[in-house]
């Protein structure tokens, strides 16, 4: 059926299935109304990838399998895109905000002239058109944006701002795809392949995040604040004016125009609680806010808080745990 799938397309790395296509299966089948939930997945012949896929229940798994893909650069995958969507032609198409995604996206909207809206916090659909909800203007409002005329329609959608569901559903189609052209990138060649940390998704999967606002902003309480951290085997993150410091950069960043995240404990020591960054926060199942300020805003999402010095209370608690 013309422009009634959503599909998603697969992000891997080390033979795992990357969280965030997990959590737009999800959100995808949540919003589908009369749509099938596809997840496109480029893979080597010897991996088995959707298996990891199965259990959050899209509707249908279309593979490509091919030893060409193994070191396969954003162009080639973006190509192949390209073929499929001409051949099915699905409604949308969603990819993390990731480093790959934002890459294999970019490509593919050039080739489709379609549009494609970046960093997306939510999605929705009124009938065929997808709501796609971002951030802008410095952060301040939260636009929805749409591309009536155009399919697909395209977005990338930060990791973290959608909870990952397994399903007991077991009906899952797979459709092997062996027809495709593939083009041989003559600009590229790959000599090694050295996996290397993201900061920034280690702040998104972390499980234990301490975040540090203004009021921990000096050498020596950064300092503190990270021994705090190795003893508790928590992240360190900042709010948007710390990652103008030598310590910190955007990859340290939570909030609207950095991570979402959502661990299982988050500390907030002198945060005062924009809305900026507390939209990045919103899935964290336990967090503890330690300000100064009474009336800060941090207060009205945290489930615990400590009114009083942010250094103070770090200080005691590295005493605490020595």
């Amino acid at each position: 059926m013309i422009h009634k799938n959503i599909w998603i397309v697969a992000e891997h790395h080390q033979d795992i299935i990357q969280p965030v296509t997990k959590q737009l299966i999800t959100k995808a089948n949540q919003i589908k109304e009369n749509k099938k939930v596809v997840v496109v997945l480029f893979q080597t012949k010897e991996q088995t990838l959707e298996q990891q896929l199965i259990n959050y229940g899209p509707d249908e798994i279309i593979t490509v399998c091919d030893d060409r893909l193994k070191e396969a650069p954003d162009s080639l995958i973006a190509d192949l895109l390209s073929q499929l969507n001409h051949k099915y032609q699905p409604n949308s198409m969603l990819f993390g905000a990731t480093v790959i995604g934002r890459s294999i996206s970019a490509r593919l909207q050039a080739k489709l002239l379609t549009g494609l809206t970046a960093d997306c916090l939510d999605l929705k659909f009124e009938d065929d058109l997808l709501i796609q909800i971002k951030p802008s203007y410095g952060d301040n409002i939260m636009c929805e944006i749409v591309c009536p005329n155009n399919f697909p329609q395209m977005a990338t959608v930060r990791p973290n701002v959608f909870i990952a569901t397994e399903t007991q559903s077991n009906d899952t189609k797979i459709t092997i795809v062996d027809d495709l052209n593939f083009k041989e990138s003559k600009r590229i060649t790959v000599y090694e392949e050295i996996p290397l940390l993201s900061k920034s998704d280690s702040i998104a999967n972390a499980d234990r995040v301490i975040a540090l606002g203004r009021g921990m902003s000096g050498e020596e309480h950064i300092n503190k604040a990270s021994r705090l951290a190795a003893k508790l085997g928590a992240k360190l993150g900042v709010t948007r004016p710390l990652t103008d410091l030598p310590s910190f950069s955007v990859d340290d960043q939570i909030g609207q125009s950095g991570s979402s995240i959502a661990p299982k404990l988050l500390i907030t020591l002198g945060v005062h609680g924009a809305v900026q960054f507390t939209t990045g926060i919103t899935k964290s199942h336990y967090i503890v806010a330690i300000n100064n300020n009474p009336k800060a805003p941090i207060f009205d999402i945290a489930d615990y808080g400590f009114v009083g010095d942010a250094k103070t209370f770090v200080e005691a608690l590295l005493k605490l745990i020595q």
